[in-house]
């Protein structure tokens, strides 16, 4: 039998590769990739670092508004389907590609399995939120991350073939952490002023990730979701609120964020934030060492938030809500949104050092979503 997996963007990339490796112990898949994310440092570099199967189709959509994005990816999607006849469809997360690939499937009777399902951040501007929504509806299987998923699409009366599976990107992160220790060379390439090699040389933040050293002696920032970037004047405040980091702060920015940061009444604010060190994306081995050793995380990334609470570094969410309820619940992550005061406070008292249990399963989640997709279609055979 064939499942068709859809993937675009970069937290897609990485929830796959668990996932390919389970479900290709049963079943054909055909991978196909949009082009959503199509940068060098957003695409194909995870590919190659991760080990994900190259994929058997790639649409080349590239960016673009979100209706004529989506709407070139449900008719590309809608070809491959319906030359490739695969008996189901694997979507993830929350992007245009997911809701293309639900769309296109579901008009074509195809089963759905939408995983990482259930999540809701009550904010009905973000397109995420739409796509979320409107996927859980068409997918024959839920697979949700955590229980408080399973609750919340049970408020909206989908109760069938829901299933609390823990989260793969949980799964990702143990194969891959030990990975990153040995492999990653980041910090002996971040060429900074003064350089993150020449502060470890110099025994100010040491980095010798043999000895597993957490260093704690720098900031972790990233900013891409328009709720942030679409909106100078939150911009502005979110560069106010960083002047309070008195380490550096290293910023893999994304593309598109380049031109928004050289805006001349943008580039003012950032210019001010003395410690920014901006880089280029960086693949996920050496997103995860930064993660790791970073003595806080402040982003508005839905994946960071995870990841900063799988390695225990605090996180400071640029957002004015969080799908991820139980990071903050548990005290590791805190919603501050663009307020210069709270962003400031918190870089400055924000410190969780607690032992906290996991909501997130045990790291066998892409095996549980197999088994679940194994017995669905024995059934209808």
């Amino acid at each position: 039998m064939k499942i068709l997996t859809v993937i675009g963007a970069r937290p897609q990339f990485i929830k796959a590769a668990p996932f390919s490796k389970a479900i290709r112990q049963y079943f054909n898949e055909v991978i196909v990739h949009t082009g959503q994310h199509y940068d060098e440092n957003m695409s194909n570099i995870f590919f190659n670092e991760m080990g994900i199967p190259k994929p058997d189709y790639n649409l080349e959509i590239g960016s673009g508004r979100h209706g004529k994005q989506t709407g070139e990816m449900l008719i590309a999607l809608e070809e491959v389907m319906l030359k490739e006849k695969p008996d189901y469809v694997v979507v993830f997360g929350d992007t245009n590609s997911t809701i293309a690939a639900a769309l296109a499937a579901a008009k074509l009777h195809i089963p759905i399995g939408h995983i990482e399902a259930g999540l809701r951040s009550f904010n009905r501007n973000m397109p995420e939120e739409i796509n979320r929504i409107a996927t859980d509806v068409l997918s024959s299987q839920l697979f949700c991350p955590t229980d408080h998923a399973v609750e919340l699409l049970k408020h909206e009366g989908i109760v069938k073939e829901v299933y609390q599976c823990g989260d793969i990107m949980y799964d990702a992160m143990l194969h891959f952490l030990p990975i990153a220790e040995e492999k990653s060379t980041i910090f002996n390439n971040l060429n900074l002023q003064p350089s993150l090699y020449e502060l470890r040389q110099a025994g100010n933040l040491n980095l010798n990730l043999n000895l597993n050293l957490k260093s704690n002696d720098y900031y972790l920032f990233t900013m891409h979701r328009p709720e942030n970037t679409d909106h100078p004047e939150r911009i502005k405040s979110i560069f106010k609120g960083l002047e309070a980091c008195n380490k550096p702060i290293i910023y893999p920015v994304h593309p598109r964020m380049r031109s928004v940061l050289e805006k001349p009444e943008i580039k003012e604010y950032v210019n001010k934030v003395s410690n920014l060190h901006i880089i280029d994306p960086v693949g996920y081995l050496d997103m995860i060492q930064l993660e790791k050793h970073a003595k806080k995380i402040i982003t508005d990334s839905g994946g960071m938030q995870k990841e900063a609470f799988f390695v225990k570094t605090p996180c400071i969410t640029i957002r004015d809500e969080s799908e991820w309820v139980e990071t903050v619940d548990l005290g590791y992550n805190i919603i501050v949104g663009a307020d210069t005061a709270k962003i400031q406070d918190a870089i400055e008292n924000f410190n969780p050092k607690h032992d906290v249990n996991n909501p997130y399963g045990k790291g066998d989640s892409a095996k549980i979503m197999t088994q679940k997709i194994v017995s669905y279609l024995n059934v209808k055979k």
